[in-house]
């Protein structure tokens, strides 16, 4: 990474989780990437992602633009919500994953990246990083997205129970870990991020500049006085 100072500042971008309406995520990078005139991860240093957000900042990471990104979602995001039951969804969204990110890793990303996912078991986040300098520790064992598939780690991250079934990743070192959506952790992952900056990256707060997508808060449609529990209902 580079040398950051308060000149030359960490740029981090958070990307939300909220399925289909990473649509409006997508219309906020447009306009920054037309103001930053070049792809977005040569202008972000840490990009992190929730759900559909985690699969924005991966295709971001691995050099897509905006415009095919936004393409790639009016193509395929109708096959995989207008699918019925949860098999059925969790099938779609694998066959997508696989088509769109093949067999990349990790090492293959142009920038550093948090995809965020939470332990079914005990409720607590993994995030699938890019470098070991956002390590906070085990720094001998360290490995990109802990050697797990991109596609898998994205698909663990949308994978909303019981809208969908829990995903299963197998890592580099041989264990099996069943995941659920990020978003039952962190439907915002601003703070993993600045954390890695801070505690990872030794940076200053100062020296740290923050882009956060979000995707909005509505009512519930059960009941229109209360917003919706945060993180339940990502894609």
């Amino acid at each position: 990474m580079a040398d950051f100072s308060a000149d030359r500042p960490c740029r981090i971008l958070s990307l939300d989780g909220g399925g289909a309406k990473g649509f409006y995520s997508l219309g906020v990078l447009r306009e920054i990437e037309g103001m930053a005139k070049c792809p977005l991860h040569e202008k972000f240093d840490l990009i992190f992602g929730t759900s559909t957000g985690a699969i924005i900042a991966a295709l971001l990471a691995l050099g897509k633009t905006v415009k095919e990104i936004n393409d790639l979602y009016e193509a395929h995001v109708p096959t995989v919500m207008q699918r019925k039951g949860r098999a059925e969804k969790s099938a779609a969204l694998k066959a997508l994953g696989d088509q769109i990110f093949k067999q990349g890793m990790f090492t293959d990303m142009k920038t550093a990246v948090g995809v965020v996912t939470t332990r079914w078991v005990i409720e607590r986040p993994m995030i699938f990083k890019t470098s070991i300098e956002q390590a906070h520790g085990r720094m001998g064992t360290f490995s990109p997205g802990f050697g797990v598939r991109v596609s898998d780690a994205v698909q663990a991250s949308c994978s909303a129970f019981p809208f969908f079934d829990r995903k299963t990743v197998k890592t580099d070192k041989g264990d099996l870990i069943e995941l659920i959506d990020g978003g039952y952790c962190a439907n915002n992952p601003t703070l993993y991020a600045i954390a890695d900056a801070i505690m990872a990256l030794k940076l200053p707060p100062e020296h740290l500049r923050v882009v956060s997508v979000g995707v909005g808060v509505y009512p519930s449609p059960n009941n229109p006085g209360s917003a919706p529990p945060d993180g339940r209902r990502n894609f």
